[in-house]
Order: structure tokens, then sequence, then C-alpha cells
């Protein structure tokens, strides 16, 4: 067996792992680096494109995780894609948003590698997607090798839990098997359930570290943070205030959504307009309308029809008046430049009635980040093109993850048993953690943290 780290940062990146297993190779998620432009942003394919790649899977339609896809299938053109049937719903409509975003960003900022691939070349490659349901064993290797007599591996979908359609794989081959978490959240959120890994034993195991630095506290719950943030939204409401909550278009977006509309069912908030973006209105459908296939609650909750739903229009967010106890959910969780959640945050920064709530990750070095690392009256630069604000507005940072936490992550290693895991997907301080914990409770489990480009050959 042979695992490569093709993350070309030590960070959380660009997702994607090869693997050799049994004469066979399969790419585990293909994503795009969300702090990296250009070329700059994608896997290290260079190290394997003399590899014949069977199959690719995808863990989930997070762009740092299948972000790059197309690029992928130009080195492995004869790879066939599998991914998980409610991923499969969403995937296209990812890389066409990617194709919209690169070309903006080629425009306004000069970015002349962009797009790296095209809508046609979307179009061009979606016949050889393929959606499996949860737990269906699969063969994933080529025809003309199990036909020259090598059996083929096998990969099954467990569902993880963080986002619709995520999935950690499992890899059976006749001596080893590979078990690659992706993003897994395993608490219950407002919509999906936590994650199904309960049976889940695997020989090497490839795991995500992305909260490995972050202790939670013995009293926390989810459902207290939840009550926190109604009651923060009902006391901005009462001064007639705005709120805006920056969020990822799949995922984040929908639990919020959620979360509001039972605030509305209880009579916590008026029914009022809720304002959000166009990606996250796509997807809110896609919820609604896959409910009866999803691990989830509130399975008859159609978002579309508790909530009066309002998509921004474009420059709507530079514009409209900002009293009355609005609400915006808006895409871009980091706040990027020409986005309708950076153009509002800009307006409302300056204003003490305003309200802004962080529910998810900021990086540091995004306006998001730098926004939330400002103190009360603090001056700083949140973005080239707003330039210095001064920091009068309220501003909550609730922890509502859909990453697992770390002693949750830890539980598992014990569970799944390995001899070998792979950290991956965090930081050097979560990687190291995990490493520390996991030598401690199992001292003959190899811990590797393989770097950027690093193979690691296992027996």
């Amino acid at each position: 067996m042979r695992i490569v780290n093709l993350n070309p940062d030590s960070d959380i990146g660009a997702s994607a792992w090869f693997l050799e297993l049994e004469g066979h190779r399969l790419l585990m998620d293909a994503g795009v680096h969300p702090k990296r432009e250009g070329r700059a942003s994608l896997p290290l394919y260079n190290l394997v494109d003399k590899e014949e790649v069977d199959a690719i899977a995808i863990t989930h339609c997070h762009h740092d995780h299948v972000g790059s896809l197309p690029v992928a299938l130009r080195y492995f053109p004869k790879a066939h894609v599998l991914m998980t049937e409610l991923s499969y719903f969403l995937v296209e409509r990812v890389l066409h948003n990617s194709v919209n975003v690169m070309t903006r960003q080629r425009d306004e900022m000069g970015i002349k590698e962009y797009p790296l691939y095209t809508h046609d070349q979307v179009d061009d490659i979606a016949p050889v997607f393929q959606g499996f349901k949860y737990n269906r064993e699969v063969d994933w290797a080529a025809f003309h090798k199990t036909r020259a007599g090598l059996p083929s591996p096998t990969l099954e979908f467990y569902d993880a839990g963080h986002a619709l359609g995520s999935a950690g794989v499992m890899v059976r081959g006749g001596k080893q098997t590979v078990f690659y978490t992706g993003d897994v959240c395993f608490q219950d959120q407002t919509i999906l359930k936590g994650a199904r890994f309960e049976d889940v034993k695997a020989d090497v195991l490839v795991m995500e570290t992305t909260r490995g630095n972050r202790e939670v506290q013995k009293d926390f719950t989810r459902a207290a943070e939840l009550e926190r943030l109604c009651q923060a939204i009902e006391r901005v409401q009462k001064r007639k205030g705005c709120i805006l909550i920056p969020t990822f278009a799949l995922g984040r977006t929908q639990e919020i959504l959620a979360m509001l509309a039972l605030m509305t069912r209880s009579g916590r908030i008026r029914q009022q307009p809720i304002y959000i973006g166009g990606l996250g209105r796509v997807f809110t459908e896609i919820y609604d309308l896959e409910a009866h296939r999803t691990h989830r609650q509130l399975s008859n909750l159609q978002l579309r029809e508790a909530l009066n739903l309002v998509v921004l229009e474009k420059g709507q967010a530079q514009n409209m008046k900002l009293s009355g106890g609005r609400i915006f959910v808006m895409t871009a969780g980091m706040m990027s430049e020409n986005t309708a959640a950076h153009d509002l945050a800009a307006r409302m920064i300056g204003d003490e009635r305003q309200a802004i709530f962080f529910v998810g990750y900021a990086d540091g070095d995004t306006p998001g980040g730098r926004l939330k690392a400002a103190k009360p009256g603090e001056t700083f630069v949140f973005s080239g093109s707003a330039g210095e604000v001064t920091r009068k507005c309220e501003l909550e940072d609730f922890d509502l993850t859909a990453h697992a936490n770390r002693e949750d992550l830890l539980d598992f290693v014990s569970r799944v048993s390995p001899h070998t895991v792979l950290l991956g997907h965090g930081d050097e301080v979560s990687r190291q953690w995990f490493a520390q914990q996991i030598v401690a409770r199992h001292p003959k489990i190899k811990v590797i943290q393989p770097k950027p480009g690093e193979s690691v050959s296992l027996p």
C-alpha cells in the first residue's frame, strides 16, 4: 500500500490523497486551496501524473474537497468519479459556480490563469460521475485490470454528518483496508444527524484534524449555543438593528435557516424576509427536495415554505436601508471581497446598532478573520477595497461547527483500532495534539503526519 499526500500546504488546503492498493490506484478528493490563487491552489497532481488512476472518490462538495475535479480528470482521463447520490445532485452546480467565481476574479483581480476550467469542460466530464447510496459496496478498479485477473478492491461510502452528501470512504482490498474520514461531524446539527461511522474497522485510518487546536468546555452543549444565538438575534431586533450571519453556501446556510424557521414557528421572531445569496438558495432547494433521502432531523421542514427567502440582487447590499431588524444569511463565510457579505459588513461595522454573528471558521488572513479579531473601538484594515474601519457593531462568535470535536475523533480512533493513522486537514498544532494523544492512548498505533507531496509506503 502507498499513500501520497497531495495537499500543497501543511495547513488545511486542497484535500487530495493518492492511494495505491494491490495494483490499483484511487484518488480520494480533488480540492482547491481556499487561500491560494491560480494553479498554486491545486493539489500536487504532477507528483503522480505518470500513474494510471482507476477512480476518483469525492467525500463531499465543499470546494476544498472537489473544486479541482475537472483538472484532476485532465491528469487522469481514464478515471471514473464516485460520490454519494446526494453529492451527485450538487457537484455540477458547485463546479459551474467555481467557473463563475474564477472568471470574475480574472476580470477584477487580473489572475490570468483563471478560470482553471470552463463551463463546457464541466459539462464534458459530467457523464463519468456516478452517485451511490450510503453503505453500498462497489468495485472501482479499471475494467482492463480486472479482466487481466487483478481482483477489484471495493469502496463504500459512510454518512459523515458534515454537510448534505458528505461521506467517509472505506476502501477494502484483499488483504488490507483503508478508511478516509473526509470532513466528519459526530454530533447532531439542526438539520443533519451526526455521522454513522459506528461499525468502521480499518487497518489504516486517514483522518481530518480540523479542531485539534480547540478544547471544548465541559459544560458546552450545542443546544445552549443555539439558544445564545437566538437570544442575540432577539436582542438586536429589539433595537431595530440588522443582523448579518456570514455562512458557507452549502451546509451552514441551511442549518442557520432551519434555526430561523424554528424561531419563526415558535413566535420568537416575526415572519419577515430572510436575505440570502443565490447559491445558498440553490442548495437550500436541494436540501428541501432531497429531505426524504437524507439522514436528518425535521424531515418535514421545507425551508422555502417556512421562510420568506429573498435573494439579494447584485449591488443591492451596497444600497439597501439597514434598519428594521433585517436578517442576512449571506454566502462568503470569510467575507471575501466582491461579495454581498463583504459589502454589508463594510457598511455595518461602524454602526453600533448593527450586529455581525459568526457561526463558523474565518481564516485570520481574510476580511472575516480580521473583523473577528477586532476589539470594540479598534480601527483596522478590513480589506483592500473597504480600507480602514472602526469596529462599533456588536460582534459574536458562536461555536456551531460542522466538524467533529477532537475528543470525539480521538474516541473514533479507539473504535477503528488501526495499525497506522495518517493525519491531515488541520494546522500543525491540531495535528500535533492528535499525534500526542493517540500515542499516549495507543502506543502500538503508528502515527504519521505526511508533509505536502510525501509518499508513505505501508506493509
